[in-house]
């Protein structure tokens, strides 16, 4: 179909803009509908909604301890904190609270000459002394007695508690 008034080549580039355009617009409409709905995917995504609606409500829900306890672990905030604060002596070299495990360097307590590193691992949300495991060591690979290191757990159980009365007190 030619339009009056055009040459041939305004008329050949008219007629592929409009073919172009037809074939967008029908793309267009087709995507919109018409879907072929055999029940299967509406009843696949409706299930995936409801177990997600079942797992997470909010933005808050992330918060909460719902999950599976094989899957996550949590630590006592207290015992982290009082590990820190015991252990402050030696540099922190590396620390995960999704593991509970603080790794720190080698340092020497005040008024000792023997210098220690330490592996602090919480293990539990409880506040108690199976929740946590202290593993020292000295320079050059050297042995900790094991009072020393029961002396370092007590400490650092001592510490957390009084860190937890502190808060209750507030």
């Amino acid at each position: 179909m030619a339009f009056p008034g055009r040459g041939k080549r305004e008329n050949s580039v008219r007629l592929a803009l409009n073919a172009v355009l037809a074939l967008a617009l029908a793309g267009g409409v087709a995507a919109c509908g018409g879907q072929n709905d055999t029940g299967f995917e509406r009843d696949f995504d409706s299930a995936a909604r409801t177990d997600a609606a079942q797992r997470r409500d909010s933005l808050f829900d992330l918060f909460d301890a719902r999950d599976d306890p094989n899957t996550t672990l949590e630590v006592n905030k207290y015992l982290w904190n009082a590990s820190l604060d015991v252990l402050n002596f030696m540099p922190l070299q590396a620390a995960d609270p999704f593991t509970g495990t603080i790794v720190l360097g080698y340092g020497s307590p005040q008024g000792s000459s023997r210098a220690y590193r330490a592996t602090v691992y919480i293990s539990d949300p409880a506040l108690d002394a199976r929740s946590l495991r202290v593993a020292l060591q000295g320079r050059n690979g050297a042995a900790v007695d094991r009072e020393t290191s029961r002396a370092v757990e007590d400490a650092i159980l001592n510490r957390a508690r009084q860190l937890r009365i502190r808060d209750t007190n507030l």
